[in-house]
């Protein structure tokens, strides 16, 4: 018995140390990289629950909440403003009509161009822009054609690169249109090769614009470039995978990051793979490997400290992007479903607000995150 208890002992003896050990070797790497990676916390709940909207960075610091739906054929007129200093939303002025999946583009004059989107079960030609200081919105001159979820780039020259997008239901377009910031005024510039709706359009570090996937007559996997100057789109490289419902973030190195998406227009195959687009080889080549499956994201992965890119929405979890190590991060926290269609905005803290979206189902959510690097 005497030799049991020796035995005993010095088992638990032995197993504590190397756990201990093995604690001090791997909890602090472990701790670094969540404190890398930063954290997500819930915050204030919005005025209406919201998918399909559009957040906008106002001059003031305030984020203008535009649009979208409480379900499908339930959509907003409705605006609201997220104030950082008091951490709430406020009302502010409707829209001209009801609309999701528009564009929202902060203007060099401050105020912000609203157009296109869904109205019914087709998009619409209509825009207006928003005025913080008054907190009014105007209708201007109508689109080319209506678009609901097009694409909107503003280019080096203050204009927008407005681009695809759907007709009407299953009627994607290939044409694009300039809005001429001076004049408000719309103007058909060169179509691209391929119809596409739920793409990318990523302004390079030259001027001119990446559209990569999204799907026409099925998904993509080839990607276009915009060259302002001539008012012409070019092919250039394909992706590895075919993907739409995606994101792209611009790295510090003038290369562009694109990840998750669906290799199909359902609910199934979303995906986990990434791959980096370049400039100068117009090429693509394969990235790691996101934690965690994830589609109908935020179009654009925002850049936050130290030129890493924050993916959110289609995951309870976030995502950091760290070009350093070209791999993804896991984000401390969690959000409460895998949102959908979700709006991602940095404010000027280099806190990003996350807002919105809608679950397995077309029920949107009033809930708000904040990430924090």
């Amino acid at each position: 018995m005497n030799r049991f208890r020796l035995f005993l002992v010095a088992f638990v003896t032995i197993s504590f140390a190397v756990a201990a050990a093995a604690f001090r070797s791997s909890s602090p790497a472990d701790s670094a990289a969540a404190i890398s990676a930063g954290s997500l916390n819930p915050a204030a709940p919005m005025l209406e629950p919201r998918s399909g909207h559009t957040a906008t960075l106002l001059p003031n610091g305030k984020v203008l909440i535009a649009g979208g739906m409480r379900r499908n054929q339930d959509f907003y007129k409705s605006a609201e403003l997220y104030d950082p200093a008091t951490g709430k939303f406020q009302p502010t002025g409707e829209m001209s009509e009801r609309r999701v999946g528009q564009i929202a583009v902060l203007l060099p004059s401050g105020r912000v161009l609203i157009a296109g989107g869904w109205v019914g079960q087709g998009g619409t030609d209509s825009a207006e822009l928003y005025d913080p200081a008054s907190g009014k919105f105007t209708p201007i001159a109508k689109m080319t054609m209506p678009r609901g979820r097009p694409s909107a780039t503003l280019l080096t020259n203050g204009d927008v690169l407005i681009a695809g997008g759907e007709k009407r239901d299953n009627e994607s377009l290939a044409s694009a249109e300039i809005f001429h910031a001076s004049t408000l005024t719309f103007q058909s510039t060169g179509a691209m090769h391929h119809a596409r709706i739920s793409h990318t359009a990523t302004l390079l570090q030259d001027g001119r614009v990446l559209v990569a996937g999204g799907y026409g007559d099925s998904v993509a996997s080839g990607a276009e470039l915009y060259d302002p100057k001539t008012g012409n789109f070019a092919e250039t490289g394909s992706m590895a995978t075919v993907r739409c419902k995606h994101t792209a973030g611009l790295l510090p190195d003038g290369r562009v990051l694109i990840a998750g998406g669906s290799d199909t227009r359902g609910w199934d195959r979303n995906l986990t793979s990434a791959e980096i687009y370049d400039p100068r080889a117009g090429k693509f080549s394969a990235a790691a490997s996101l934690n965690d499956s994830r589609f109908k994201l935020p179009d654009e992965a925002v850049p936050v400290q130290s030129g890493k890119l924050l993916v959110a929405g289609g995951s309870k979890q976030a995502e950091i992007f760290d070009p350093g190590d070209g791999k993804f991060a896991l984000v401390a926290g969690q959000m409460s479903d895998r949102w959908h269609y979700m709006s991602e905005t940095k404010l000027r803290d280099g806190s990003v607000l996350l807002a919105g979206g809608y679950p397995n189902n077309d029920q949107a959510t009033t809930q708000t995150w904040i990430y924090r690097p």
